[in-house]
Order: structure tokens, then sequence, then C-alpha cells
């Protein structure tokens, strides 16, 4: 890929050696992202934020990102504070804001937003989630986050547990760690399985992943334990959340004689106990922080 200009909709646009690239400028823009060194190389860019869904995280790592690196950013975090109270529709808020900026970021409820949008406007657009769909900067910050603290990605034994159904962060780094020769393990409860689609996807390509139900038949055997929250919003039954809820709980009991990481994209809810947070396992804070050099990599390589 080159990306200059380019749009990020999704991972599986990237190449393995697509990945490797982003991940090697982040750790350039680290000492940046940590204040140990100042930048202007996007001065007079400017990052334009359509986040029709709550985030924290996503959202203020790209402002950190667009900043530490000199560009300014507008735009929304709720479609509350928006013209689409008015009636406003996608289409002409994406186009309005291509006008005013260099780039644009969005995250909307609506599977297929991000792609959308990239059809219409002549900026780059990058999607910082869609619905259940895809997360692709998301994932590209949990690559990073575990090349930082194992030095390799290949040949790890990574467990995705929780919502895989309708969790995006999950979808995006399942295509992602295929490139990387990674044994996946997927533990749902069975209303909340990897989607087939995705399963299919991955045994086209010779990637199978173990199935479980059962957290203690992974527990013992992989190196990243990658926890996510079961999305209530996602459902369409609220009878059904409240039965699947709290279905795992990771704290320090189970986690005790292990070496292996817990990582979460974050939120949590009541799925990681808060005496986790100062085992040497926990590595979700750290992961957050990663989000901006990972971010400020992209944001230099496409405007």
């Amino acid at each position: 890929m080159t990306f200059s200009q380019k749009n990020i909709i999704s991972i599986k646009d990237f190449s393995k050696k697509d990945i490797k690239y982003i991940l090697r400028v982040a750790e350039r823009m680290e000492p940046i992202a940590r204040s140990k060194e100042t930048s202007n190389l996007l001065y007079g860019k400017i990052l334009g934020m359509l986040f029709y869904e709550p985030s924290t995280r996503t959202k203020l790592s790209f402002e950190t990102g667009m900043k530490r690196l000199g560009g300014n950013v507008i735009g929304f975090t709720e479609a509350a504070g928006s013209s689409m109270t008015k009636g406003e529709n996608l289409a002409d808020t994406a186009r309005m804001v291509g006008e005013y900026a260099d780039s644009i970021v969005i995250r909307h409820e609506m599977e297929g937003a991000a792609r959308y949008v990239s059809d219409l406007v002549d900026v780059p657009v990058i999607n910082a989630g869609d619905g259940a769909g895809q997360h692709p900067t998301q994932t590209l910050l949990d690559l990073y986050t575990i090349k930082r603290i194992f030095g390799k990605i290949k040949n790890l034994n990574i467990a995705l547990i929780g919502d895989l159904k309708y969790g995006r962060t999950v979808h995006s780094l399942a295509y992602a760690l295929a490139l990387f020769n990674v044994k996946m393990s997927f533990v749902s409860p069975k209303e909340l399985k990897m989607p087939d689609e995705i399963v299919h996807d991955l045994n086209k390509i010779d990637v199978v992943a173990r199935e479980t139900e059962n957290i203690h038949d992974v527990l013992d055997k992989v190196d990243v334990l990658y926890v996510t929250r079961i999305q209530k919003e996602r459902f369409p039954d609220p009878e059904e959340y409240q039965k699947i809820k709290g279905a795992y709980l990771i704290n320090s009991e189970l986690l005790k004689g292990t070496d292996l990481i817990v990582m979460h994209p974050l939120p949590r809810v009541d799925e990681i106990a808060y005496d986790v947070d100062s085992t040497p396992n926990s590595k979700y804070f750290e992961q957050a922080f990663y989000g901006v050099p990972v971010r400020m990599a992209l944001l230099k390589s496409i405007i």
C-alpha cells in the first residue's frame, strides 16, 4: 500500500508488509508521543472528527496524535452536537467536513459507514469503528503493543475472549493475526461466537482457531488473553444480554502463576477485576497509550 492520501477502512486492505511499515513508523513516533521530542510535521493540517458513537481512547488518541505533530482538530463527538439533530444526513455532513479538513476520522453505528463516506469525499478517511464491522486502527495498536512487549508477533499463542460476535476489535484483529502465523483460540458463549464468515475466511488461508466456551481450556497455553466486554448496545434483545453478561471474569486468582499478558480495547465493564490492574499481567493501560504513536504513524503516512 502507498499510504499517501489512502483510506484506512479495513485491516483486510493491509498486507503484512503494510502493517510492519506502520509499526516501524509508530516506533519512530513514540518519543514524540511521550513528549520527549517535538514535531511540526503536520503543521497547518486539519483532522476532521465525525464521532456518531461515544469514544474516549480512540477520539483522544487521534486528537493527541494530531496535535503532537503540530496539526489541529475539528469536528464533533456525538451526533447530538451536530446538524444531524436538524435532519442533516451523513453524506452532507461528510462532504462539508471534507471541504474543511485534510483527513476525516469517522465512528458510526452503521457497518460500512466509513467506506460509504470514503466514496463521497476527496480526502483520506479513517475508520474509527463502524458498528459491529471493523476497527483497523485498534488492531494496529494491538499489534504494536504485542510487538513492544514480546519483541515479535509471529508464533505467539493468543486467545480472543468474550463478545466475538459483535466485537469489531476482534474481527479486525483475527484477520491481522492470521498474517503472522499466530495460534488463535476463540473463547465465547455459544451465542457470541466469532461470525462464520470470519472463521471461513481464516480457514481458506489454512488458519484454524480453536473454539471453546471454557477459558480454562486455554489458560495454560496462551501468551496473550485479549479480553472484550459483552457489548450491550449491539444486542437486539436486552433479555439476551442479561443472560450472557458477566460470562467471564478475569481476576488475579485466575492469573496466579501465569506469565501471560492481559489486553483489552477498553472500556471494561465487569470482565476484568480491578485487582488485575496491579499485577504484571495487566497491559491494557499501556496498550491504550500505544494508540497515540500508532495513530500518529497513520496520520503522518496518509496526510
